[in-house]
């Protein structure tokens, strides 16, 4: 590794942090009141009760389930605590609740620590990702697949 440039004092330049630790951590902390916000309005507005959400479009139009319905319900039992009934409601989502709790919390991590989030994924990935979400979607429109309907 060859060494790093000298300053004009005579000592070695470091690589530079970004920002300060509080410009660091506004953003996922920012991005988390944003999503306790939104949790909040679903856990006190229940989804179950029909009038304060739209309906689904794909569901109104075709009668089809899409990956995303049940959601809402979903979210709203996960946030009063029912488990059961969130992954019920809707499993994917559920479990992206998760996913999306552990990354954040790595994001926080590495943004105290002044070090980028980078989670790079190959394409077999996503592609893995999207066949999940297809055959999710596909089986639970189906008759044997009824118990992964909302």
């Amino acid at each position: 590794m060859p060494p790093l440039p000298a300053r004009g004092n005579g000592t070695l330049a470091t690589p530079a942090r970004t920002g300060s630790k509080a410009r660091r951590l506004a953003t996922p902390i920012g991005i988390l009141a944003a999503v306790s916000g939104a949790f909040a309005y679903v856990g006190t507005v229940d989804p179950n009760e029909p009038g304060h959400y739209p309906v689904c479009p794909l569901l109104q139009l075709t009668g089809v389930l899409c990956p995303g319905c049940g959601g809402l319900r979903s979210a709203h039992a996960f946030i009063t605590g029912d488990l059961g009934t969130a992954l019920q409601a809707n499993a994917v989502a559920t479990v992206g609740y998760f996913l999306f709790a552990a990354v954040w919390v790595l994001w926080l991590v590495r943004a105290w620590r002044g070090q980028p989030l980078r989670i790079a994924l190959a394409p077999v990935w996503w592609w893995g990702v999207g066949a999940v979400l297809l055959v999710f979607a596909v089986v639970r429109n189906l008759p044997f697949g009824s118990a992964l309907a909302p």
